[in-house]
């Protein structure tokens, strides 16, 4: 099944990114996430691709056991970086094969400093619309591409990453999936300038479930989103009492879902970081599941 089927309903969704596990460890922890998450019926669940392509065999085997060992509807991430045109047709061609039909298709970060300087492959490919043309050459995917509430730290205004997106609408995109913020509002005018450019693919907010003082410093450092100083008055008071700062900061996240769901929007995109406690509270918390959060037997698991 393809995403756009899942996310153009009459109720909202939401939807969950994992990343391929580096051992046996993580491989345990993300099993036993998808799992618990599987119960709630997720509308897709998306597995990200390393910079420079370094997770890329993880990538293509984890979504593909997806496929074939659960009921979720899977996507896999594809980014350009270090990859030649060639190489790109190998993994499309292996997502194909594994019955993947679903790809996000983003340029993807430098290795190494995902702010660093981006050098093509010099058999590459140098934008993400150009990517998504590929995919679309290749075979009968949904495609999905990245968008910046904020603009990419790398852009030199807000009217050529808005440019940059709706390029990669017309290269043949489906839907968007928002980096992550901590405020709705530049979301909204994202969506709203998205609807004045002609775009009227399904945007999807990304959402990090805000946990832990490094999830607020950092989340905002990689994204390019602001960090609001309203939300940092009101999480200072916990930054030394762990438990507090998460509650504090779950209540902060529903409240940033609630506000997005009343503005409309189709869904909201967990990132998870491989743990499905957060997200599962979150979902129950704003009626979102399809189904129990916890089948029978089922073993908590932190995050």
């Amino acid at each position: 099944m393809k995403v756009t089927q899942r996310i153009r309903g009459d109720r909202p969704v939401f939807s969950v990114e994992f990343f391929p596990p580096k051992d046996e460890a993580g491989e345990a922890d993300l099993w036993r996430a998808i799992r618990r998450l599987e119960s709630l019926d997720p509308a897709f669940v998306s597995v990200t691709y390393g910079a420079g392509g370094s997770s890329r065999d993880r990538t293509i085997r984890t979504t593909a056991r997806i496929a074939t060992d659960t009921t979720l509807v899977p996507m896999a991430h594809l980014t350009a970086v270090s990859h030649s045109v060639a190489e790109l047709r190998q993994v499309i061609g292996a997502y194909a094969a594994a019955g993947i039909p679903n790809v996000l298709a983003v340029r993807g970060d430098p290795p190494g400093d995902p702010l660093g300087e981006w050098i093509a492959h010099p058999e590459g490919l140098n934008y993400a619309d150009e990517l998504v043309q590929l995919v679309r050459r290749l075979g009968d995917f949904c495609v999905g591409v990245a968008a910046f509430p904020y603009g990419h730290p790398r852009s030199p205004s807000p009217e050529d990453d808005l440019a940059r997106l709706v390029a990669k609408v017309r290269a043949g995109a489906d839907f968007a999936i928002s980096q992550l913020f901590l405020e709705p509002e530049g979301f909204l005018r994202l969506r709203d300038r998205m609807a004045a450019a002609g775009c009227d693919v399904p945007l999807l907010p990304g959402i990090m479930p805000l946990t832990t003082v490094r999830t607020l410093r950092r989340g905002p450092e990689l994204s390019g989103a602001p960090l609001p100083p309203g939300l940092v008055e009101r999480m200072e008071r916990y930054a030394d009492d762990p438990a507090a700062f998460r509650a504090a900061g779950m209540d902060v996240t529903a409240e940033m879902c609630s506000r997005l769901l009343e503005e409309g929007v189709c869904g909201l995109h967990f990132y998870t970081l491989n743990r499905s406690t957060a997200t599962v509270e979150l979902v129950q918390r704003l009626g979102l599941g399809a189904r129990r959060a916890e089948p029978a037997g089922a073993v908590p698991v932190s995050g």
